[in-house]
């Protein structure tokens, strides 16, 4: 007796069909992990994420049905990124664009044991709302030097608890969270993006725009401290040359003056 499959339901294929009728209509298809992210979050995020971009989630069976479906040969090289847990975005913004949208959108998380600090995590000293007990131990523990100011535990010495790419420790989870710190971000994180207008997968899109912005801006000072040091005069230096020569001059002047103040004398 042979096995017979059954059909996929029809709302089931009626939402095939329009995630295929968007694939080919925007611009855009990004693919992002939404793993662990609780649904208050997911809502809050779509809603800012509104009137730039639609999100919608799909399983992986269903998402290659409408891959499959649009008849586009440049979009199937997306299926080998598709994973559990996956959101679509669909939108007429540029990929690295809609990913930059999708890190600014993150919004900051309590970190558990075994997360990986996103970067250096540190607890800077000021009060607290801890009174004096375990606390004094759990936080000591940690690295920070405490003591008791007005009934409550105040940090006196700060300390940086994790560093980036490390993973956080039980006690520093513990710790951060008695604090009310949340260093951790939940969000979408873009896998992997379609460009229509070149037919291209892009791979690795995410996007941190404020460390970007930071490195720019620290290799620019670099460029021109070097240009400055070099004696190269451009828009950029200029304005450095005129003012070194304008405090030599002042300088100068006032060698000037207090050799005359004594010749007089």
């Amino acid at each position: 007796m042979s096995a017979h499959k059954h059909a996929p339901a029809p709302e089931k294929v009626a939402h095939v069909k329009a995630v295929a009728a968007r694939m080919k209509k925007y611009r855009t298809i990004l693919i992002a992990s939404c793993r662990s992210l609780p649904s208050k979050q997911f809502n809050d995020i779509r809603k800012k994420l509104r009137g730039h971009a639609d999100v919608t989630m799909m399983k992986k069976t269903a998402a290659v049905r409408a891959i499959e479906a649009t008849g586009n040969v440049s979009l199937k090289e997306i299926e080998k990124h598709l994973t559990a847990d996956i959101a679509f975005f669909f939108s007429d913004m540029e990929p690295f664009e809609l990913s930059a949208l999708l890190s600014e959108n993150q919004i900051p998380s309590k970190a558990r044991a075994g997360d990986i600090a996103p970067e250096n995590i540190e607890i800077q000293p000021g009060p607290t709302d801890l009174v004096p007990g375990p606390a004094i131990s759990e936080l000591s523990g940690v690295g920070l030097k405490v003591a008791v100011k007005e009934g409550k535990l105040e940090i006196i010495r700060g300390a940086v608890v994790a560093k980036h790419g490390e993973a956080i420790k039980e006690n520093v989870a513990a710790v951060l969270g008695k604090l009310g710190i949340s260093p951790m971000k939940v969000g979408f994180l873009p896998i992997a993006a379609f460009d229509s207008h070149d037919g291209k997968v892009y791979v690795g899109i995410t996007i941190n725009k404020e460390k970007t912005l930071d490195d720019m801006r620290e290799n620019i000072r670099k460029a021109i401290g070097f240009a400055v040091k070099v004696m190269y005069v451009n828009e950029q230096t200029v304005k450095y040359f005129l003012a070194k020569a304008s405090m030599e001059e002042k300088a100068i002047q006032i060698i000037v003056n207090k050799n005359q103040g004594e010749n007089k004398q």
